[in-house]
């Protein structure tokens, strides 16, 4: 704001850029306060709370910055009021402190309808999670042990799992038949596609299905200022994993790992290419027996031609924004533990389209948001509904859009050798070509 002084407007950007340190949004709250300006301070010290749900100084200037008096502290010996504590409807929430208190009892008591069916007559019951799932033991690699998560807690994206089943999992899972079929376990898989649609996800299901420890690999494990450090880091990822078979290498942003070294003008970069190369030459040797690489990228077009050759990341798959029966699956999983009520998850399903899985994530995240905001301003606290999410939904513009623009330039100019045939099948069937 133009009228604002110097001071606000720098903590303004500090806050902005920093936003979960607790201690100066609310001294930036302070201020505001002291300012005039209580409806921002009321917003700041709710965001503060957030991040830090018990702190008490955030909780004394929410209660200054609505105007309540603070409630005086209690005798140590002196019992409770015996007369019941009445409100009407008439009675203005300013009158009396926010007894957080007593909103929290108010939430942890609530047991009622969360998710309603399609038509909106159905009731369903609340989702349980077991919270299972432990990183296991680990090295200076942070190898992970098998993890519990399969295939089939991956929700929807069918097309995705037959194309694994098929193309990488089945042949390791049967190795006489392999045999017979002369099929070679050499080479490994890309994943590729819009971001924040799941792919680190699918790599550790794929571990779990085959009973495999998983190291996932990116840029900043392996590069090191010091020559020939980075090589070496390479070398000895590849060494953990042999000795730790069956491993899942997993290397996450393929792209920044093994980008065109044509385009690469440092030394350093282009020797973790020629290293990483090395490296998935021997993985059908009788030394990397039981090492599986995948990786995935954002960008499949960046990555140096040489890495996908055959014998290297020689097969592909395309992972793209949830369908409707992962979107359902997601949306529970990020609802299942806020207080929700009557949410009609086939209405929400239909209505995120194209949302990728972080997009969903950020959209229930807006929506506790609303509804906490909502709470601190009135001093009532009121359960997600649909008005929330949905509200959250049309705010929310699915971050995969800006990446199909740039994959349809691919897929109609750089398609040599049939390499993006699925994102063209894809985006003819969305009629984005």
């Amino acid at each position: 704001m133009s009228d604002e002084s110097p001071l606000i407007r720098s903590l303004r950007a500090a806050v902005a850029a920093a936003p979960e340190d607790v201690p100066l949004r609310l001294h930036f709250a302070e201020l505001l306060l002291a300012e005039g300006r209580g409806d921002e301070a009321v917003t700041e010290a709710a965001v503060a709370l957030q991040h830090a749900p018990g702190d008490e100084a955030a909780r004394a200037l929410m209660v200054r910055a609505m105007g309540l008096p603070a409630a005086p502290p209690a005798p140590p010996s002196a019992p409770r009021a015996t007369e019941p504590r009445t409100e009407t409807p008439e009675t203005p929430a300013e009158t009396a402190a926010f007894d957080w208190a007593a909103a929290e009892q108010e939430i942890g008591d609530l047991v009622g309808p969360r998710f309603v069916t399609g038509d909106g007559d159905g009731l369903e019951q609340p989702l349980t999670a077991d919270g299972s799932g432990d990183a296991g033991d680990t090295s200076a690699w942070d190898v992970d042990g098998p993890g519990a998560v399969r295939l089939a807690d991956v929700g929807g994206m069918q097309d995705v799992k037959d194309r694994l089943e098929a193309a990488f999992l089945a042949p390791m899972r049967n190795p006489e038949l392999r045999r017979l079929y002369g099929k070679s376990l050499r080479g490994g898989l890309l994943l590729y596609g819009p971001p924040g649609c799941g792919k680190t996800f699918i790599a550790r299901a794929v571990a779990g299905e085959l009973g495999a420890s998983f190291m996932s690999i990116s840029l900043s494990d392996i590069l090191d200022m010091y020559i020939g450090t980075s090589e070496k880091n390479v070398h000895d990822i590849f060494e953990t994993a042999r000795r730790q078979a069956p491993c899942v290498v997993f290397l996450d942003e393929l792209d920044a790992l093994g980008a065109k070294r044509s385009r690469t003008h440092h030394s350093g970069l282009r020797n973790v290419v020629n290293q990483l190369l090395t490296e998935l030459d021997g993985i059908d040797s009788a030394d990397n027996d039981g090492v599986f690489v995948l990786a995935a990228t954002n960008v499949p077009w960046d990555v140096d031609l040489a890495l996908r050759r055959p014998g290297r990341l020689d097969r592909t798959l395309l992972v793209l924004p949830p369908d409707a029966a992962a979107r359902d699956a997601i949306l529970r999983y990020h609802l299942r533990d806020r207080p929700i009520e009557s949410v009609d998850l086939g209405k929400l399903v239909k209505v995120t389209e194209d949302f990728s899985g972080a997009d969903l994530a950020h959209l229930c995240e807006t929506a506790a948001e609303s509804a906490l905001l909502d709470s601190a301003r009135t001093g009532r606290v009121r359960m997600i509904d649909m008005k929330d999410l949905l509200g959250a939904a049309k705010q929310i513009k699915p971050s995969s859009e800006s990446w199909f623009a740039s994959a349809r330039n691919v897929a109609m100019f750089a398609n040599d050798g049939g390499m993006y045939d699925d994102l063209v099948a894809y985006l003819k069937k969305k009629r984005k070509l």
